[in-house]
């Protein structure tokens, strides 16, 4: 696997910002937009995932990453039980949450595959490092 110098390099950041995209462009119309409650949960939940994919790659260890991961994994899942709650209430069509469930499942995958390429990578990070060096940074 490449070296990704910064978090806009990460696959699953990348997917998580396009599904962001969406959910807003989505939950911006319409009844969905009036439904303050369910359209602010959503947002939130699908900005977190890419936001602890960033803060858990910023933290330079990976096992705090793995953390991280697990977080945004998390929340991708609650983007997709609120899916399906935009879907009952009428606020999506069917195609619309194919789609967001697409998005959402292709996101998870890219997320636990991450996870697991941490687990079994000898890299621990840039702080562990200079821990080991005797330096701070």
């Amino acid at each position: 696997m490449a070296k990704i110098e910064k978090f806009e390099g990460i696959e699953a950041w990348k997917k998580a910002r396009m599904l962001t995209r969406e959910i807003y462009r989505i939950s911006a119309v319409g009844e969905f937009g009036r439904d303050y409650g369910l359209r602010d949960q959503i947002r939130r939940a699908s900005v977190s995932i890419m936001s602890n994919i960033a803060e858990g790659f910023e933290r330079d260890g990976n096992k705090e990453f793995s953390q991280f991961l697990a977080t945004a994994k998390g929340s991708a899942g609650e983007v997709r039980s609120q899916l399906y709650v935009s879907l009952e209430a009428g606020y999506i069509n069917e195609a619309e949450f194919s789609n967001l469930y697409v998005q959402c499942t292709e996101t998870a995958r890219l997320i636990s595959g991450f996870m697991k390429y941490l687990a079994q990578s000898e890299l621990r990070g840039q702080k562990y490092k200079n821990k080991e060096l005797g330096t701070l940074n």
